[in-house]
């Protein structure tokens, strides 16, 4: 069997995410434009989960979704206890979060003057 070798542009990459996380039932999902802003990353993909189990559930399938498209993240982390799950693709970083610790870190305030788009829940 062949071997799909196409890249796909950043772009799609993060769509697929993005349409990943709304599967799941991510919600107040923002993508901040850091491309100016940021020497680690050129965009942060932002979403809530409401429990411990829905954040592996989202991480789950943006990571089964982009793999199928070979693409896997430099680095994941905050799996166990799904307070603050990171998934780092380089170009673009996922961040899903519980509603306390979204609320306490404030990553859109942090990057407040970043053109950001919001995704329908």
């Amino acid at each position: 069997m062949k071997q799909n070798k196409t890249k796909i542009t950043i772009r799609k990459k993060i769509n697929l995410a993005i349409k990943s996380i709304l599967e799941k039932k991510g919600t107040d999902v923002v993508l901040l434009d850091l491309r100016r802003r940021s020497p680690i990353t050129n965009y942060f993909i932002i979403c809530t989960a409401n429990s411990q189990p829905h954040a592996q559930a989202i991480c789950n399938e943006v990571y089964t979704k982009l793999k199928k498209n070979s693409v896997l993240p430099h680095h994941l982390e905050g799996t166990t206890n799904g307070q603050w799950v990171v998934l780092d693709y380089w170009d673009f970083i996922v961040h899903i979060f519980q509603p306390e610790t979204r609320a306490y870190y404030q990553l859109e305030m942090l990057w407040g003057d970043a053109p950001k788009k919001r995704y329908a829940d």
